[in-house]
């Protein structure tokens, strides 16, 4: 990254939504305007992210209901996956699926095995408007469809079924941080997803 800023060194870390905040439990708005107010959104996503220590931040986990997210995700090659993208249209998977531990940013200290397809793509434009195309596979891929399922509304929690959603819920539920929409420090689990 020479000659270019660290992503997030501008940004101010912001206070992050907790499962049960509406803003996280419904569809995000397109982005219309791409002038300062994207690049400094897309600024604090990265500084909250690192902050939290996770792989990927959506929009609406800080509030701000918008199709935009952040990653800098590993894949499981350990090939570092770092960007953005703006108006993302929900990600194409294929492949087999696999259930692997899954956590989020907004239920810190939670964890459960979530079904993902090893393979995803997700297309939409960057901070300037441009098309991009991000391919990922295996955690990578997980990361990318945990973050396109935030800007549609969803937490990882809906794709559980049975016990192991009911588990998750109660866990929650008895959670420091339930039915609150504070911010998250440091204590977080690393490589949670946003």
């Amino acid at each position: 990254m020479r000659n270019r800023s660290v992503p997030g060194s501008s940004g101010r870390v912001r206070a992050m939504r907790m499962l049960g905040d509406p803003v996280l439990h419904a569809p995000c708005e397109p982005v219309t305007d791409f002038g300062p107010a994207l690049a400094e959104l897309i600024e604090d996503l990265f500084a909250t992210m690192y902050e939290a220590r996770g792989v990927g931040l959506a929009a609406n986990q800080i509030g701000v209901p918008l199709r935009v997210f952040v990653y800098d995700c590993p894949d499981d090659e350990d090939v570092r996956h770092l960007g953005h993208v703006v108006n993302p249209r929900p990600a194409v998977t294929d492949g087999i699926a696999l259930r692997g531990p899954e956590g989020c940013l907004s239920l810190p200290g939670i964890e459960a095995g979530t079904e993902r397809a090893d393979h995803a793509v997700v297309e939409g434009v960057t901070r300037e408007g441009e098309p991009v195309r991000i391919e990922g596979t295996g955690f990578f891929a997980r990361c990318l469809q945990h973050e396109s399922d935030h800007l549609e509304g969803l937490v990882y929690p809906d794709r559980l079924t049975g016990r192991r959603r009911a588990k998750v819920l109660r866990t929650a539920a008895r959670a420091p941080w339930a039915g609150s929409s504070g911010s998250y420090g440091s204590s977080g689990s690393s490589g949670s997803y946003g």
